[in-house]
């Protein structure tokens, strides 16, 4: 379901937050730009291995849409499109470091259980 297919009624207010930041990409989309700043579409792009550019399409305009992310265009030949986070995203990216940090220990748990390759 796209982001824009959900808009509540939620039934609690994590609902309403994993509304925002569902799917894979969308919280590494938000890592990406609070490590490494202002970043444009091809510099995200090498940042996620594995996402396609249909998906980082959709989910950069899903995240703009909910207010999390800029979009900059520049009217210059080539045309430069330049992402960053807004003061919702930053607020969300902070909201979602203790879920990083649980997700860290997890990692370190299943690496010494042998259940993880490599942390």
């Amino acid at each position: 379901m796209a982001s824009s297919d959900r808009r509540g009624p939620y039934v609690c207010g994590l609902d309403a937050a994993m509304d925002v930041v569902s799917g894979k990409w969308k919280s590494l989309i938000l890592w990406e730009l609070h490590h490494h700043g202002t970043r444009r579409f091809g510099e995200l792009r090498r940042g996620l291995p594995g996402v396609s550019e249909k998906m980082l399409v959709q989910h950069l305009r899903e995240m703009e849409q909910d207010g999390l992310i800029d979009r900059e265009v520049y009217r210059e030949v080539p045309p430069r499109v330049e992402y960053s986070l807004t003061e919702h995203g930053r607020t969300l990216n902070e909201a979602l470091r203790p879920l990083g940090a649980w997700g860290t220990r997890r990692r370190e748990r299943l690496a010494a259980e042998g259940r993880l390759t490599s942390v």
